[in-house]
């Protein structure tokens, strides 16, 4: 049986096309998943693409000793569950808690990761803990072309456990995908917005992620001046709690449920993330896009050189860059991003073999 742990939404996308590959070869799957308090986004994804889970443990928030408790029961957790099942390798996007619990049970471990650093050169002192904690205990690595072999030697691994794929990651789940706009139509329904006006996407930094060390302001304290002078129409995608956004930001949308985001990044005017995957979807579809992004990864760098996102660290230059990109003209051709080669299957050859 094959383990995944999955415990971001970015890992359940990722892995579904993998682990239905898998199925498909008539092999096992368990899936086990997490959540917390303001933090389902993980579940509600699965449930959304009918995958079955099972939920052991929680989300530790942002405080570093809630992190390290969690972390902690959640690792006895899965211990105890784990062993119920003849599991013969885990594979993940580098989860700490099952990591440390297949390499203490003798469990080989198939780590996929794009950002080992908080950094596009070779800045080890840029590691993030999660690489830290998993990368060493890894049998195999997989990587993205964009990040240097380099890194991955110095976390004490061996050439021949290294693997690259030619694409960067949310390409493995939008190439096939075919965005809706009557989708959009039916999701903004109930906002009663005015879709006749251009549409901002803005989704948050992870700030309580142990690699974010604090809450920037740059974003937030544009948003109000962004809102009074673009006329434009102002969603927000909750990357942790709600309430606070829909009080502090009161003109904008915040959305509640959880929904196939791609068709809104599809025919958004401008997307503004803190993050790395909505980016680089948004890059995907040629929707102008801006990083408000507290530091610059690998695959950050490779989508900036080709032109297809610019990066901000100021409130000045996040309105400039607004008012430049809303008043672009959308590009139409195809990009870098979705001309890459998928090759689903030599992935799961390798990740079996």
């Amino acid at each position: 049986m094959i383990w995944f742990d999955l415990v971001t939404p970015k890992s359940v996308l990722f892995f579904i096309p993998m682990i239905k590959e898998i199925e498909k070869r008539g092999r096992k799957v368990l899936i086990t998943a997490r959540e917390g308090k303001d933090y389902s986004e993980v579940v509600e994804l699965l449930r959304l693409y009918n995958m079955e889970f099972i939920n052991r443990g929680e989300f530790g928030g942002a405080c570093l000793k809630d992190k390290l408790h969690a972390s902690i029961e959640r690792q006895k957790a899965l211990m105890e569950f784990v062993t119920l099942y003849d599991i013969d390798r885990l594979v993940c996007l580098c989860s700490v808690d099952a990591n440390r619990v297949a390499f203490g049970l003798g469990i080989p471990v198939v780590n996929f990761y794009d950002i080992p650093l908080s950094d596009y050169n070779t800045n080890f002192k840029k590691a993030l803990p999660q690489a830290r904690l998993t990368l060493p205990l890894s049998s195999k690595v997989f990587k993205p072309f964009v990040v240097p072999d380099e890194i991955f030697l110095r976390f004490s691994l061996d050439e021949e456990q290294i693997f690259d794929y030619d694409f960067i990651d949310p390409v493995i789940w939008l190439k096939h995908f075919e965005p809706d706009f009557e989708y959009v139509k039916k999701v903004l329904k109930s906002y009663n917005l005015d879709l006749s006006k251009k549409m901002i996407i803005i989704r948050e930094e992870e700030y309580k992620s142990s690699y974010v060390d604090k809450k920037y302001p740059i974003l937030y304290e544009a948003l109000e001046e962004i809102y009074n002078t673009t006329n434009a129409n102002i969603i927000i995608i909750p990357r942790y709690e709600s309430a606070y956004l829909k009080e502090e930001f009161p003109f904008a949308t915040v959305l509640e449920e959880k929904i196939v985001i791609q068709h809104l990044l599809a025919y958004a005017d401008l997307f503004i993330g803190g993050g790395g995957t909505l980016n680089t979807e948004a890059c995907f579809f040629n929707t102008p896009t801006i990083s408000t992004r507290s530091f610059i990864c690998h695959y950050d760098k490779f989508q900036i050189d080709n032109g297809l996102m610019v990066w901000v660290n100021s409130k000045e230059d996040l309105l400039k860059s607004v008012y430049a990109l809303l008043n672009s003209q959308k590009q139409q051709h195809n990009n870098c991003l979705n001309t890459m080669q998928l090759h689903l299957n030599k992935l799961v050859d390798e990740i079996l073999s």
